[in-house]
């Protein structure tokens, strides 16, 4: 399983993705995430499903990107789309009679020279896309329940990048400790809008053990201070 996530804010992107990939018993350490970066031209995709799946189709969108220029984002996701249904034709019989899922989930985020703001987009194993925007300011693909209070309640476009990739985090951070298949190293990449340039940077358990452990005793301190004379009603009806 995998946990991706991309917000969008007024101020830019945030996109995080985890970096477990399980095969069988045996879990290995892969990136999630692939960055093209040019002269005004800047953008990030992330992929859940097939691991096969996922590598032809940027192995095909980096050949195209060599002779192909895009000045809009949503061409690129176009072309992508294109790859990922070339994919389809080629290996979804093949897959699927050796009992696997044709599957693969895409965002994909940044800002090209013609776009005037910042774009972020879902990309559907079909090949079609939606456009994340106002009402909707983040997605994530992979292990997706575990994660998504914490952004319902704190994001919102208005958000900061600083606030957005703090609550990406302990969104990540909720999936990680629900789920065995969700797990560190973390790959966060940041862009801020009209910069053409995209910011990588990887994070370690080790790096964030304060955080997490913070958020954990906080959730703790927080339960315990709610008032709970709601509940006398309740307890009231217990034996005595």
């Amino acid at each position: 399983m995998t946990y991706c996530l991309g917000i969008k804010v007024k101020e830019g992107l945030v996109a995080i993705a985890d970096t477990r990939i399980t095969t069988g018993t045996d879990t290995t350490v892969k990136k999630k995430i692939s960055i093209v970066q040019k002269d005004h031209h800047s953008l990030f995709i992330m992929t859940s499903g097939l691991r096969s799946v996922r590598d032809k189709a940027i192995v095909y969108f980096n050949e195209l990107m060599e002779t192909e220029e895009f000045s809009k984002l949503y061409q690129a996701v176009n072309a992508f789309g294109q790859q990922v249904r070339r994919v389809a034709e080629e290996d979804r019989a093949t897959l699927e009679k050796n009992g696997f899922k044709f599957d693969l989930n895409t965002i994909i985020g940044g800002q090209l020279r013609d776009d005037e703001e910042h774009k972020l987009f879902l990309l559907y194993p079909e090949g079609n896309w939606v456009e994340l925007g106002l009402g909707a300011p983040f997605v994530i693909i992979g292990n997706s329940g575990h994660g998504k209070a914490i952004l319902n309640r704190t994001i919102d476009e208005d958000s900061d990048m600083k606030l957005a990739l703090k609550a990406g985090f302990l969104s990540f951070d909720s999936t990680r400790v629900s789920s065995n298949n969700v797990d560190f190293p973390i790959d966060v990449a940041l862009y801020k809008k009209g910069s053409f340039e995209l910011i990588e940077q990887r994070y370690t358990q080790r790096d964030m053990a304060d955080v997490s452990a913070q958020w954990a005793e906080e959730l703790k301190n927080a339960l315990e201070h709610i008032p709970g004379e709601w509940m006398d009603k309740a307890f009231k009806k217990l034996p005595k």
